[in-house]
C-alpha cells in the first residue's frame, strides 16, 4: 500500500467516525452532558479511569458514579462532606471500587483548591523541548497520588508511562480535552497543552488496526508501541496526529479490518 492510499484510508475513515453520530456509544457522552468546564474535566477524567471493558458498561458504571455526584461533580469534588462521600463507598466497575472513588475525589479536590485544577496539573510536566505528554502524564499522576486521602491501592488506576504503561485511558482524556477541530466529539477546552504533543490512545483495536496498516512494528502494547504509532500518524498531520485515533478505533470496532 502507497503512502497516499494510507493516507487515503485514514483521512476517509476520519471523517467517518469523528462526528457526533459516534458519541451515543462511547465513553465521551459522559462529558458531553455537562456544560461547564469543571464538570467536563472531572467528569471526563474518571470516566476515563475506568475506561476498559465493554463501553456499554463502561458507561453504565459512570453514570452511577455520577448520581453517587448528584451529577455535579465540580461541586461534589470540591465541597462534599465525610458523609456525602460515603455515597461512594460501594461503588464498584471491576477492580475499581469506592475507596478508590473517593481517594480520587479528595485528589482532585486538592488539584482544584491547590493547584489551580486539572490542566494546570497535567501542564506543568510541558516542557520546551518535550514533543509529548509523557512527562503531564507524570507530573499530574504524582501530584494526585501524594494528595492526602489517596489510597496506594489506587496508583494502579493512575498509568505511569515512565514505567513502561501506554497510558491509554490518560491519553484517551487527554485527546477529549485539547483537540479542537469542532467536529462536536473532542472538547478542544484545554490550551496550554498542543494537539501535536498528544500520544495516541492504543489498545486493541488501534494497535490491532495500526499493525494492519503497517503503522505499527512493535508487538507489545506499551508506551513505546503508542511513541512508534504517534510518529508513524504525524507524517500524515504532524499537528494533530491523534486525530487518527477515531480511524483506527473505528475501522476495528466496526469490524471493517477485523482484529
Amino acid at each position: 500500500m502507497s503512502k497516499e492510499e494510507l493516507r487515503d484510508i485514514l483521512e476517509l475513515s476520519h471523517e467517518t467516525y469523528n462526528r457526533p453520530d459516534f458519541i451515543a456509544d462511547d465513553p465521551v457522552k459522559i462529558p458531553h452532558a455537562f456544560s461547564n468546564r469543571e464538570d467536563i474535566e472531572i467528569s471526563g477524567f474518571l470516566t476515563a479511569l475506568i475506561a476498559w471493558g465493554r463501553r456499554d458498561i463502561i458507561i453504565r458504571s459512570a453514570n452511577d458514579l455520577l448520581d453517587r455526584m448528584d451529577r455535579e461533580p465540580y461541586a461534589f469534588v470540591t465541597q462534599a462532606t465525610s458523609s456525602d462521600l460515603d455515597r461512594l463507598t460501594y461503588f464498584v466497575h471491576r477492580t475499581f471500587n469506592g475507596s478508590d472513588a473517593r481517594g480520587l475525589v479528595l485528589a482532585l479536590r486538592a488539584a482544584y483548591q491547590q493547584h489551580g485544577g486539572l490542566e494546570a496539573i497535567f501542564a506543568a510536566g510541558i516542557r520546551p523541548g518535550h514533543s509529548d505528554v509523557l512527562h503531564a502524564i507524570v507530573t499530574a499522576r504524582n501530584l494526585l497520588a501524594a494528595s492526602e486521602g489517596f489510597l496506594p491501592r489506587t496508583e494502579k488506576h493512575l498509568a505511569n508511562p515512565a514505567k513502561g504503561s501506554s497510558a491509554k485511558r490518560i491519553n484517551m482524556f487527554l485527546r477529549w480535552m485539547v483537540r479542537q477541530d469542532r467536529k462536536g466529539v473532542d472538547f478542544g477546552i484545554w490550551t496550554s497543552i498542543s494537539p501535536s504533543q498528544l500520544i495516541c490512545p492504543l489498545d486493541v483495536h488501534t494497535g490491532n488496526v495500526g499493525r494492519q496498516l503497517g503503522l505499527l512494528t512493535r508487538k507489545q502494547s506499551d508506551w513505546k508501541a503508542a511513541l512508534e504509532l504517534t510518529e508513524n500518524l504525524r507524517q500524515f498531520c504532524p499537528e494533530d496526529p491523534v486525530k487518527y485515533d477515531f480511524s483506527l478505533f473505528g475501522l476495528g470496532v466496526s469490524g471493517v479490518m477485523k482484529n
